[in-house]
């Protein structure tokens, strides 16, 4: 169920963003975010309770966004051949994965004891799914793919490995060009190629 935010809950939370991007959860505080939101400290206890409760509604906030945004990306790329879709697909999970990856070590937690967040990945996690699936048998149906995997099994291995690799620096970074401060970067183009790879032949496409 899509929650409704108030204007001034979206300028918080989107101040909180950006700072625990640059800096962190931990390295971000409730004075960081209310200085440069420009509002009293008192209003994120006012509006969200707490700091890790605030994490919990942008959480929430940003997944509907995304969802949002995944609807527009869908609509623009239907009319495409099966793999321009399946290729755009792998990438914009991806993309999104480490362009939010300060969420991750959030969510494991939250996922413990937060039933609407459960509710919303689920949603979330079943939209890529169902986009995946209709990708996969149109492509099968004209030939240019010669495997039907379960989109579901599809979606995991794109997540899955990407986690891994946002998750597993200290292990992943020893076969990634370049400086550390641009691990990310570097880390998501090469896992975006080998899961196009992976994906591609998995589904029997030859021609990438």
């Amino acid at each position: 169920m899509k929650k409704k935010f108030s204007e001034k809950q979206i300028h918080i939370l989107d101040v909180a963003e950006k700072l625990i991007a640059k800096k962190g959860f931990e390295g971000t505080s409730i004075r960081d975010i209310s200085t440069e939101a420009k509002i009293n400290v008192a209003m994120i206890s006012y509006y969200f309770g707490s700091k890790e409760k605030m994490m919990s509604y942008l959480y929430r906030y940003r997944v509907q966004k995304t969802r949002e945004s995944f609807a527009e990306f869908a609509e623009i790329i239907k009319e495409g051949k099966p793999e321009m879709q399946m290729k755009e697909l792998v990438k914009y999970v991806v993309n999104q994965l480490f362009k939010y990856n300060y969420f991750h070590g959030f969510v494991t937690q939250e996922l413990r004891h937060t039933e609407h967040l459960k509710d919303d990945l689920l949603e979330f996690y079943t939209t890529f799914t169902t986009k995946i699936d209709d990708v996969i048998k149109k492509g099968v149906a004209s030939g240019v793919f010669t495997n039907a995997p379960k989109p579901e099994d599809v979606l995991t291995l794109i997540v899955g490995s990407s986690l891994f690799v946002i998750r597993n620096k200290n292990f992943y970074e020893l076969y990634v060009s370049g400086k550390e401060e641009n691990y990310l970067v570097e880390a998501e183009k090469k896992i975006q190629a080998n899961l196009l790879i992976t994906v591609f032949s998995v589904i029997g496409y030859q021609a990438y």
